[in-house]
């Protein structure tokens, strides 16, 4: 039987990308089932969260992401346009927020559709590899979604068919890592205890391990 590990994650965060191929690979080879559990970002869940920040953080986050992507061999570039609308020099988040919330809602939806790996895996290298300008232009995100063995049109037709619904799981999903034990993304629980970060992920694999992480059988041909 497969062990269980909850993940939440978020579309604006650069530690969520920079964690998500170890994790995908984590749960293709071992006997893990890995549960996308989207969240909004600190930004939007947080009332004037970077009213309160350190203001050593967010030059400090720039500089890891850089090293943390070379450390990993991923390209790495901020996302245009950046998922979240914020003016950089007075942090002042928008009231308006055009793409945050469908992306999030996406993420659910994915993971309904057992494919929240696959789409956060895929969806989140068109946003914050540096490659694409307008990654919510054109048809880039129906082809991430396509590689992750979905149908982007379907999926936005479900989701306003009932947007709220969608918002009352996020909101959970937030209520949930809360309860977990932590706030940040990307946070990983297994068995009630949290491991948060991209650094975390050895540690968390080990955990496994001690509750019998096996392989994955490998499959038969013909």
């Amino acid at each position: 039987m497969s062990l269980e590990v909850d993940l939440f994650w978020s579309f604006r965060s650069p530690y969520s990308y920079l964690a998500t191929p170890r994790l995908a690979t984590l749960a293709r080879e071992f006997e893990v089932d890995i549960r996308v559990r989207v969240v909004l970002p600190l930004a939007v869940r947080v009332d004037d969260f970077f009213d309160t920040v350190n203001p050593l953080w967010p030059p400090y986050l720039l500089t890891d992401i850089v090293r943390v992507a070379e450390y990993l061999d991923m390209p790495l570039g901020w996302p245009r346009p950046d998922p979240i609308v914020q003016d950089f020099v007075t942090r002042a988040v928008a009231q308006e927020q055009p793409y945050i919330h469908r992306l999030t809602r996406l993420g659910v939806c994915a993971s309904e559709l057992g494919h929240g790996m696959d789409f956060i895996e895929q969806a989140s290298q068109i946003i914050w590899d540096g490659t694409v300008d307008g990654w919510n232009t054109g048809d880039h995100m129906a082809r991430a979604a396509g590689r992750a063995g979905l149908d982007l049109a379907a999926m936005d037709a479900a989701i306003e068919a009932e947007p709220f619904r969608y918002d009352a799981i996020i909101e959970e999903n937030q209520r949930a890592l809360q309860n977990a034990g932590h706030w940040g993304v990307p946070t990983m629980v297994f068995k009630g205890e949290p491991f948060f970060g991209q650094d975390r992920i050895d540690v968390l694999r080990w955990r496994l391990g001690q509750h019998g992480l096996a392989p994955r059988a490998a499959k038969g041909r013909g």
